[in-house]
């Protein structure tokens, strides 16, 4: 009997240091009465910067610092779509693109989730759901398709309803090597969507020269990649060689796993866009973030 209770108890306590936990997790909703933030901190040389505190960093919300009822320094899970661009263009070099992906999905901890998709003419999703099967990701990787033209914010969109049906942290890593060419939407679309709904977007963008017809021609990735990785929190990369595709995904897998979880509490929920500023009080640290939440009512 003495036994059975000490595990009873023992038990209880787990439950209730994991129900702790959970409830300390902040999380991207729409329409929140709290704000997440995921804040990557680099230094003069670009470096990961770890072991900060709480009191390292201030938030603004429209220029009024603000007061954060949360922080974590700990790697929080993930759901990713990676979106790969294998229009013509691409095509001498996709097999070094689909081995750097290779290089993001082999750095997934074990509750991270992700799937892998592809854009041209089409877009396409090579795994049914989301998982966290390095192997599945590395063999969805292999199935990509191949195309003509590039529809760089369909499939930017498209890649948000994926994430759409997913909890918490939510992510699109997108690349691409040159300008989008034949989508319905535009960059101010899918720039309000992944602002709306709190996704972060990661961009990788290289430039490329490719024979088309009679002449080569040199292509560069679409400028909107920036600003929409800026906007959203996530990272913006340009290559001009291919052999730096590796390592940029693997600094992405890097910096997902580092980032700081930050949260506050508005004062004002008036349903207008809010523009938010995270400042490092170190000398010599950057701090990058999403640049604007909506102070909307919980739904």
């Amino acid at each position: 009997m003495k036994s059975a209770l000490i595990r009873l108890t023992t038990a209880t306590a787990a439950i209730a240091a994991t129900a702790t936990l959970l409830a300390q997790q902040p999380t991207f909703k729409t329409g929140t009465q709290i704000v997440p933030l995921y804040v990557t901190v680099t230094d003069a040389d670009k470096r990961l910067v770890p072991d900060l505190t709480k009191a390292d960093f201030e938030v603004f919300d429209n220029t009024q610092p603000v007061t954060l009822t949360l922080f974590q320094n700990e790697p929080e899970p993930f759901s990713c779509v990676v979106m790969l661009d294998t229009s013509g263009s691409m095509t001498g070099s996709i097999d070094l693109l689909q081995a750097a992906a290779e290089q993001f999905v082999i750095r997934l901890l074990p509750t991270d989730k992700c799937m892998v998709g592809a854009f041209n003419d089409k877009i396409q999703f090579t795994t049914a759901d989301f998982t966290g099967s390095r192997d599945d990701l590395v063999g969805a990787l292999k199935d990509i398709d191949y195309g003509n033209p590039t529809r760089l914010w369909d499939a930017t969109e498209a890649s948000i309803d994926q994430l759409k049906r997913v909890t918490g942290r939510r992510v699109v890593l997108v690349f691409t090597d040159g300008d989008d060419t034949s989508s319905r939407l535009g960059l101010g679309d899918v720039l309000d969507r992944a602002r709306n709904e709190e996704m972060m977007v990661y961009a990788i963008g290289l430039e490329s020269v490719f024979f088309n017809g009679q002449r080569m021609t040199r292509s560069r990735p679409d400028r909107g990649l920036k600003k929409l990785a800026e906007e959203t929190g996530g990272g913006y990369f340009e290559l001009k060689k291919t052999d730096e595709l590796g390592p940029t995904f693997t600094r992405v897998a890097q910096e997902l796993h580092s980032q700081y979880s930050l949260a506050f509490t508005p004062t004002v929920l008036d349903g207008k866009e809010h523009k938010l500023e995270v400042r490092m009080k170190k000398p010599g640290l950057t701090a990058r973030a999403r640049k604007s939440y909506i102070a909307s009512q919980s739904s």
